[in-house]
């Protein structure tokens, strides 16, 4: 693997691609147009940037001790100094991105930054885990909104959806390293509530995302909301079955959210604009 790549994993590229393309997705179906789409998914992605890269930075004697030959600092691909300055780059770089579209928006995704960096250090290994993603993930749609032309207010439904999300993500995201996490030290509410309580915590919380986004704009439920409904309603059920059933690191309760939030973010496109 070359350095580069090296880099690019260290990133946790699959997540922070799935959150990035996610906004961008969603900045398109709220309005935004020509630069705009660029601004966010640039803003967005600095964000997921400097998440994964200071998150492998901070963990790098652990991944070690952990035997995890997966990460790139700890196989040795890349140098833990590189990752950091990495990761330092791209958090400096996020308000920057965010001042074409105005301060509001500069302080909004900037915000998300701090937030997502306060989940790699200290609230990870505390009871209190969660509470980075509950507000990183609700603040990420209120930038999209918040950057159109005029700064429009986001509307309550539209954050509480992107909050519900970040929380189910948490506990899915956790789920396949569990017990390498026991082993180093780490102790967040996934780990407190265990793999069975982690998956129903992020069960429930991605059904109640999706049924927030169905019922929470205003007028009916379009028949688009009610398929995304019933999407959720059985790809949730299978990801938890597949994780009960894998042998190594369950990885498809992740997998599941990952789906999830793509189709939760084509029901909002689909639902035409959010203000």
């Amino acid at each position: 693997m070359s350095r580069a790549l090296a880099l690019i994993k260290s990133s946790h590229p699959e997540p922070g691609g799935a959150v990035t393309v996610a906004m961008t997705l969603l900045a398109i179906g709220a309005g935004h147009r020509g630069w705009a789409i660029l601004g966010v998914f640039l803003a967005v992605g600095a964000t997921q940037l400097a998440v994964g890269w200071v998150n492998d930075w901070l963990d790098a004697d652990r991944d070690r001790r952990a035997g995890r030959t997966d990460k790139p600092v700890a196989s040795g691909a890349v140098s833990r100094r590189t990752v950091g300055v990495a990761g330092l780059i791209a958090a400096l770089a996020i308000p920057f991105l965010g001042l074409p579209f105005g301060w509001g928006p500069t302080i909004v995704i900037s915000l998300v930054g701090v937030f997502a960096l306060l989940y790699d250090w200290p609230l990870k290994s505390t009871v209190f885990s969660v509470v980075p993603y509950l507000v990183a993930f609700g603040l990420l749609p209120a930038f999209v909104v918040v950057a159109l032309p005029g700064n429009p207010a986001p509307p309550a439904w539209l954050v509480a959806a992107g909050a519900l999300l970040g929380g189910g993500a948490h506990f899915a995201n956790v789920l396949p390293d569990l017990a390498d996490d026991a082993r180093t030290g780490v102790r967040g509410l996934p780990h407190v509530l265990g793999a069975t309580g982690s998956t129903i915590a992020a069960a429930v919380l991605l059904l109640a995302a999706t049924l927030t986004l169905v019922f929470g704009p205003p007028g009916p439920p379009s028949w688009a909301g009610w398929a995304a409904a019933c999407a959720c309603v059985v790809v949730l059920p299978l990801g938890w079955y597949a994780t009960t059933r894998a042998s190594g690191r369950a990885v498809a309760m992740f997998r599941a959210v990952i789906v999830v939030a793509l189709i939760d973010v084509l029901l909002l496109i689909f639902s035409g604009r959010v203000v």
